[in-house]
């Protein structure tokens, strides 16, 4: 680089992160670390060479809607990009990247963690403790479920769904059964004792837990409905790391509330940081503020990350994580 790029870090990162953004870059950070508006993304659009926005930041056609963008790339923190409105982009002339790799295992980690967690009714148990109503240990006392030996459903066999995979089957004995979009070659099924199924709904109703690891965007949203609910078993349970969208939470809320399945972890929510009042409400039900990623190794790690397809672009146009 000739010189250095004018950058927009749209929240606060690691800070051994930022250090070398400042290095290598004219960086500017919203100290503020709150979620920007369409406005703010517009005027940034205007101002600088790349924007290094997260999942936090709604990049639709309304907040990239500016004819002559100085903006070249826009460096996305994290793995998923459905709040990019990749066809806008493209329009404007804009690459996006992403930072796949880095964060698979600590999701697939906190994937477990909810499972582990509803099945046994760990939330319940602590909130009990916390309020002083354990009255000691009984036969009959938060009888939960057992996690060994059952089979997981997992929709969505990139790399976190086989993280998930890896952690279950040679950790727990569970089987898996898996939903994808694409074929999965026989060798890497066979990595997991995994077989694949066609569709969701050969999927749901063979499974003892679900695990959601596909992605976001318009054309997974509501994957997970009121009809699909009804086809898990009775006792079984839905965990999701991947998107909030994914799960219609209306329909999830009557299926918690009624016990037509045996209860769901969250590590995400539709329209978060907002969270349903209802979802609240149900005990059989665990959630988690966005974990996924939250381990200090996995941050950094993403975030140099974008710094190493920043660098690239601007030395020779090609980033090593281009989405388009």
């Amino acid at each position: 680089m000739a010189t250095k790029p004018n950058v927009l870090v749209t929240r606060r990162w690691p800070k051994a992160v930022e250090a070398r953004l400042e290095q290598n870059f004219n960086a500017d950070f919203n100290l503020a670390d709150r979620p920007l508006n369409h406005a703010d993304f517009r005027d940034a659009l205007t101002k600088y060479d790349a924007i290094l926005p997260t999942v936090t930041d709604k990049l639709d056609a309304e907040a990239l809607d500016v004819s002559k963008p100085r903006t070249e790339l826009l460096a996305n923190y994290g793995v998923g990009f459905g709040h990019i409105d990749l066809d806008v982009a493209r329009q404007r002339g804009i690459t996006v990247t992403n930072t796949p790799d880095v964060l698979s295992d600590c999701t697939a980690d906190i994937a477990m963690t909810l499972m582990l967690m509803v099945a046994r009714r760990a939330g319940e148990g602590e909130r009990e403790l916390r309020a002083g109503q354990w009255t000691g240990w009984r036969p009959t006392h938060l009888i939960g479920t057992k996690v060994s030996g059952a089979t997981l459903g997992i929709i969505g066999f990139g790399r976190i769904g086989q993280a998930m995979a890896r952690r279950a089957h040679h950790g727990f004995g569970m089987k898996i059964v898996v939903q994808n979009r694409s074929k999965v070659a026989p060798e890497v099924l066979a990595a997991y004792g995994a077989t694949q199924v066609d569709t969701v709904e050969d999927l749901l109703p063979q499974c003892d837990f679900v695990s959601l690891h596909c992605p976001g965007g318009g054309a997974n949203r509501h994957l997970i409905n009121g009809p699909r609910l009804d086809m898990m078993k009775p006792g079984a349970f839905l965990i999701n790391t991947a998107r909030g969208e994914v799960v219609d939470e209306h329909a999830l809320i009557q299926a918690l509330s009624f016990d037509t399945i045996g209860g769901a972890g969250l590590d995400v929510f539709d329209g978060e940081p907002k969270i349903a009042p209802d979802l609240l409400q149900c005990d059989n039900l665990v959630m988690l503020p966005h974990l996924g990623s939250a381990t200090r190794e996995t941050r950094e790690a993403m975030g140099f990350r974008v710094l190493d397809n920043l660098e690239a672009y601007f030395n020779d146009g090609n980033p090593i994580d281009k989405v388009q």
